[in-house]
């Protein structure tokens, strides 16, 4: 077994991977790795096509919110990827970020995966500015971050059936 596959995996879906599920992921990582939580995120999102406005690897916004509160940035950022069948399961938690926005989507481009996700409500830059949308997310990551921590990393903790 490598050391890989040892580490539990959850998936942060938005709608073009671009803003609020690439600084869950980032977020997510380094703190996982300080609180010395055997649990990786990566994120993807469910209808690129829809991020006509997004330009570059991902949101400046989201950067800055990074930026603010100290999070490791690496020097090349990958761009926005679209989710698949196997990235949700190889996944042990799979989290959508706002459900009224990605149920919907998840209805129709993975049918049986919607009652097997997590949904957070971290609204878009249409509804609610950047400032008050990454704090959201700040609070819901430091949330899962204590369920994890409390279950010591099993990977069934907060599983909604992902596998």
């Amino acid at each position: 077994m490598t050391e890989y596959a040892s580490v539990s995996k959850i998936l942060f879906l938005c709608t073009g991977n671009y803003y609020r599920s690439r600084f869950a992921e980032l977020l997510f990582n380094q703190r996982a790795r300080e609180a010395l939580l055997s649990w990786t995120a990566y994120s993807r999102g469910l209808a690129l096509e829809r991020g006509s406005k997004n330009v570059g690897p991902i949101s400046v916004l989201a950067l800055k919110g990074l930026a603010a509160r100290g999070i490791w940035i690496p020097e090349e950022v990958r761009f926005p990827l679209p989710v698949c069948e196997q990235d949700l399961c190889m996944a042990d938690l799979v989290i959508a970020l706002k459900e009224t926005e990605h149920r919907p989507l998840l209805v129709q481009r993975f049918p049986s995966w919607p009652d097997r996700i997590e949904y957070w409500h971290i609204d878009d830059l249409d509804v609610a500015a950047s400032e008050t949308a990454l704090a959201a997310t700040d609070q819901e990551v430091i949330k899962l971050l204590a369920r994890l921590s409390r279950a010591n990393a099993s990977p069934a903790v907060g599983q909604s059936g992902t596998r």
